[in-house]
């Protein structure tokens, strides 16, 4: 009788179960690789915002000109950034300039007082006090406007359509023009009844028009904002007026739209918010604590200066949001004739031969006293360049 050895038995899988174990390693396979992307994407988004962080919040000493151009010293010159170009303008015309010098366009007229305003890629020039207003775009004149009174303030739409607040004599009125010189609306305000326009508001869409009005009687100051609206909305309405609002005890000098459904409204005391895409209604009102010495503004934030107690010969630096949130605060140590808000969103502040920048963040990105006049700064193409504008240069500079 024979033995017979049994070893060696192995356990024979099936298709069916070596399929489902192959599935199974590729799941937990992709399930680790998703995991390292996952990982790798999260290290990469922290690494860049470290990065982004440590360069918002990095301050520059010095700089170094990249180019420069001679400046003309005739006449009283403004400049202002445009697209990706420079504007300088002044009485008997202005130019529009690549940062290299290069002129792309130049449009001469004659006006006492010229005022610029821009919105998109539409500028609009007029003479403050005169009668002469005219359209420009990135390609120059789209047309030239004569009004029948002097014009005391003119609002832009983004498709070009102006806005224009002109006065003569107890009679004010607003006018809406397009870019071929068309009358679009128009609206009289007498200032025998007790009170007079002192500035618009126009959408950036130009479907939206406010007017801000300064009323005075017995000594008592009011003031009554209206909103008219040119949509379907307002042509239901007596003379498309979709609201009004008046403030009794309260200055408001100063109007702006900010987006198509938000206009700001800033006053000595406090800043008013209204919002609406059609009718537009109060939402909230920021008030203001100590007396303000500068306000400036964009489309996001509102600034104000006030004296600084604490410390003597410098005063307060405040920017809040739309909604009231305070968004940076710090000290202006300079003797200061202009504060603005910067294309790129920083916030320059200069004097005769000084200037101040700073980051929406609380740091004093620049600061430099300069061996000759500063006219303007301009931001430039991207955070680290600016334009100089001196009394005989205009300078690109990269800050170092």
């Amino acid at each position: 009788m024979s033995n017979t050895k049994k070893n060696g038995f192995k356990t024979i899988k099936t298709t069916d179960q070596l399929s489902a174990e192959r599935k199974k390693q590729l799941m937990d396979y992709k399930k680790k690789k998703a995991t390292y992307v996952i990982i790798a994407i999260f290290v990469i988004i922290m690494l860049a915002v470290s990065v982004k962080l440590m360069y918002e919040l990095r301050s520059f000493d010095s700089y170094e000109v990249k180019s420069s151009i001679e400046r003309s010293t005739t006449g009283i010159r403004k400049y202002t950034n445009f697209l990706d170009y420079l504007l300088e303008y002044s009485n008997d015309g202005i130019s529009c300039k690549g940062t290299n010098g290069e002129i792309i366009w130049n449009q001469s007229f004659e006006m006492m007082s010229p005022e610029i305003e821009i919105c998109g890629e539409y500028i609009v020039v007029y003479d403050a006090g005169g009668s002469k207003l005219l359209i420009l775009t990135e390609g120059g004149l789209q047309k030239s406007i004569e009004t029948s009174s002097p014009i005391q303030t003119v609002c832009i739409a983004k498709q070009g359509t102006v806005a224009v607040l002109m006065k003569e004599g107890q009679e004010s009125q607003v006018k809406l023009f397009d870019t071929k010189g068309n009358a679009l609306a128009h609206g009289k305000f007498y200032g025998d009844k007790g009170g007079f326009p002192i500035d618009i508001a126009l959408s950036q869409d130009a479907t939206k028009l406010a007017v801000d009005m300064v009323n005075v009687s017995e000594g008592a100051v009011s003031t009554t904002i209206s909103f008219y609206n040119f949509d379907k909305v307002g042509q239901s309405e007596i003379d498309n007026n979709v609201g009004t609002y008046t403030l009794d005890g309260v200055f408001i000098p100063e109007i702006d739209y900010v987006s198509d459904s938000r206009m700001i409204a800033i006053g000595t005391g406090n800043i008013l918010i209204f919002e609406g895409a059609q009718r537009p209604e109060l939402a909230r009102e920021i008030p203001v604590e100590k007396e303000i010495l500068s306000y400036f503004h964009n489309d996001d934030y509102i600034g104000f200066v006030y004296d600084d107690i604490e410390k003597e010969n410098s005063w307060h630096l405040k920017v809040v949001d739309m909604y009231g949130h305070s968004k940076m605060q710090n000290t202006i140590s300079i003797l200061y004739d202009s504060i603005e808000f910067l294309s790129n969103g920083e916030i320059c502040v200069t004097g005769s031969n000084e200037c101040e920048i700073f980051t929406t963040h609380s740091i004093k990105k620049f600061s430099c006293i300069f061996d000759r006049e500063l006219y303007k700064i301009l931001s430039g193409k991207n955070k680290e360049n600016y334009i100089f504008v001196f009394k005989d240069t205009i300078d690109e500079v990269k800050l170092k």
